[in-house]
């Protein structure tokens, strides 16, 4: 099997309102516009490496229901390996409610359903896969459990893991030691590190916090600010281009899809942070999870 890229994590299915503003604790906002895309950290970061030249396997857990069927069916259409991908007969497809406001800012609910099904033992029949990835890339939307089971394995292989600490929670020294690149943003840092990131001095605190824990390469993602890289000790910043924010919802999932698509393709850590930063620039500028992430093209 030619090299590859497995990403292991959570499908959803998005249920978005966009309004003019997001509603505070019980309030109602009217004239908001409906539309259902195909979601979830997992599976975004997969479309969004296949669609920027990876081969992806992706592993995951959806409903035996028509979401699940659907987002299978997706996958195929963009090149992706869906062997691994489990029906799970007793639990419905992941399910996302997300708003978005007039300035591209969402909250989120999700209901995990098969994703938080998903299980070591489920893994099992995927071993080979991930033992011989060119580079893993986890999210935090599937059990705590089946994240150390997946890193454990690809690091005792010497296989490159990237975690995508999203959405936020604390995590085991044992789990980070074995990370070979984590990505959080501001606020993921700062529930990590206890540090408060409000800019580039402090980003840089964070970062060096989380190197301390045994990790060789920290990207910190700042939004519309760009992106702090810390790798072997040495601090780089980089800006983001200037854009009309329309959707952040998967800006960061397009980021980490693009970012091992462009160390599979074996640019440097200085090269992949500001193609990943080219390719969530775009994907802001779209409405969707999936469907906001760019093609190769795009970026060249």
């Amino acid at each position: 099997m030619k090299p590859y890229i497995v990403v292991v994590g959570s499908s959803n299915t998005d249920m978005v309102v966009k309004a003019a503003l997001l509603p505070a604790p019980g309030e109602t906002v009217l004239g908001g516009t409906f539309m259902m895309n195909a979601g979830g950290k997992g599976a975004n970061q997969a479309v969004a490496a296949a669609r920027l030249g990876g081969n992806v396997v992706f592993i995951a857990k959806t409903g035996d229901d028509i979401f699940g069927r659907q987002a299978i069916e997706l996958f195929k259409q963009e090149g992706i390996d869906t062997g691994f991908i489990i029906p799970d007969t007793e639990n419905p497809s992941g399910v996302a409610l997300i708003t978005v406001d007039a300035n591209g800012e969402n909250c989120i609910v999700v209901a995990s359903g098969a994703n938080a099904a998903l299980k070591p033992a489920d893994l099992q029949p995927a071993e080979h896969i991930i033992e011989n990835a060119s580079l893993v890339l986890v999210q935090l939307e599937i059990p705590l459990e089946t994240v150390e089971y997946v890193v454990n394995l690809a690091a005792a292989k010497n296989v490159p893991v990237v975690l995508n600490p999203a959405p936020a929670c604390p995590l085991p020294d044992d789990l980070l030691r074995n990370i070979s690149i984590i990505t959080p943003n501001e606020t993921e840092a700062a529930l990590l590190t206890g540090i408060k990131v409000t800019g580039r001095d402090s980003a840089e605190a964070a970062a060096r916090a989380l190197a301390a824990k045994g990790i060789e390469t920290v990207i910190i993602t700042m939004g519309a600010e760009g992106a702090l890289l810390l790798h072997n000790g040495v601090c780089d910043f980089f800006d983001a281009p200037v854009c009309d924010a329309v959707d952040t919802t998967a800006a960061g999932d397009v980021f980490n899809g693009a970012l091992v698509v462009a160390l599979f393709n074996e640019q440097t850590i200085l090269e992949a942070v500001p193609f990943a930063i080219r390719a969530a620039s775009i994907s802001v500028c779209r409405m969707g999870a999936q469907a906001s992430a760019p093609y190769l093209h795009e970026l060249n």
